[in-house]
């Protein structure tokens, strides 16, 4: 088949969506598949792999975003090429692609990443709720009613897109990761380079350092139990709008030697990283179906995290990882003070995150997505003839 994967912002930016279009796309090629990836903006960057599309765009602040009123000279010309069209944003992406799909019988594809609902709250809250939440709820609604089929990462996406936009044709297919390259870095980096004691225990996050994480909330957690138990450290590895205000934070509380902030790092480096851990630890409400979290499990971390949506379809609490019920003072701090200081509970939630990861391999998960597209474009065929 000939795809088309399209998407708002791609590398160098660098996020859970942009990490598993790019792997899956490598998937789709290695399967025998002719992939094209549409994207906008960075036009002068040197992609490292074919047939990345760019249209020229521009940049919307640090987020990452670039904005085009249409597609590129480029892509216009190959979309009506292509067997099956798969978009991962609706906003841009999506509703730029829709008179393509429709024009030339292509079947439209799209995969709802993230609670745009919870985005806005973060990022727009200046606009009344009623409001902005509104007007999501009608776009969102237009484009998806538009579409061949709608992927949700999880079954609580699903649900949500039943509730926030009265959906209810998602089909659940979970993300999938590379669970060899985690289980087995290709570099390797000692603590001691890194900054991180030999013999502490280290407690990690991965992700962007953003509003929607709840970064600053994590470190405040990590702040109390470190207090309890000096010798434990804090590994953030990302980029984001919050960095600089935790490193002031870092600064301020004199932690600099017990919290680490790595800046953004190339998705290749992240099993590196994860393997000198020895806990990972979010603090998000957010997640759709943290790509984080299977990461770290796979580089066999046990996990702590709030309960919500998303995160308890993977996480199965004293199982492989441990849950606190909301995100208050102390929530997180508890169990950090615990896991830190029960080598047998670690073993045993190490053990349930080796098992979990199991379930996400690529053909599992991205061949579950190829089945879909050849049921779209065999029923396409079936229709003309």
């Amino acid at each position: 088949m000939r795809i088309g994967l399209f998407c708002d912002m791609y590398m160098p930016h660098v996020s859970g969506v942009t990490n598993h279009i790019r792997l899956y796309k490598r998937y789709y090629e290695d399967q025998g598949h002719e992939v094209y990836l549409f994207t906008f903006g960075n036009h002068d960057y040197e992609d490292d792999e074919p047939n990345v599309i760019r249209t020229r765009g521009f940049e919307w602040g640090e987020t990452g975003w670039n904005l085009s009123p249409q597609f590129g000279s480029e892509a216009r010309s190959l979309i009506p090429t292509l067997d099956i069209v798969h978009t991962h944003h609706p906003f841009q992406s999506g509703y730029l692609l829709l008179p393509f799909a429709q024009r030339y019988d292509l079947p439209l594809v799209f995969t709802n990443h993230t609670r745009y609902d919870l985005y806005s709250d973060a990022y727009a809250a200046y606009v009344p709720p009623t409001l902005r939440h509104g007007l999501l709820s009608r776009t969102l609604s237009l484009f998806l009613n538009q579409c061949d089929m709608v992927i949700t990462p999880s079954a609580s996406i699903c649900d949500w897109l039943s509730e926030f936009v009265d959906y209810r044709y998602g089909n659940v297919i979970s993300n999938g990761i590379d669970i060899e390259m985690f289980a087995s870095p290709a570099s390797t980096l000692t603590r001691g380079e890194v900054g991180l004691r030999k013999d502490a225990t280290v407690f990690c996050y991965s992700g962007r350092i953003a509003p929607e994480k709840n970064v600053l909330y994590l470190f405040d957690e990590f702040r109390a139990a470190h207090e309890q138990l000096p010798d434990t450290q804090l590994l953030l590895i990302g980029g984001g709008p919050d960095l600089d205000q935790l490193r002031e934070l870092v600064a301020a509380h004199d932690l600099k030697d017990d919290v680490i902030c790595t800046g953004m790092q190339p998705y290749e480096m992240l099993p590196t990283y994860e393997q000198l851990s020895d806990i990972f630890v979010t603090g998000s409400v957010s997640e759709v179906h943290p790509l984080v979290v299977l990461e770290a499990m796979a580089a066999q971390l046990p996990v702590i995290a709030i309960d919500s949506p998303g995160i308890r379809e993977t996480v199965s609490h004293n199982f492989n990882g441990l849950l606190a019920d909301q995100v208050a003072p102390g929530a997180l701090g508890y169990y950090m003070m615990m896991l830190a200081s029960d080598d047998a509970l670690r073993h045993k939630l190490t053990r349930g995150a080796k098992s979990t990861i199991a379930n996400y391999t690529l053909p599992h998960t991205a061949g579950s997505v190829l089945s879909e597209y050849e049921r779209l474009v065999n029923r396409k065929i079936l229709a003309i003839a």
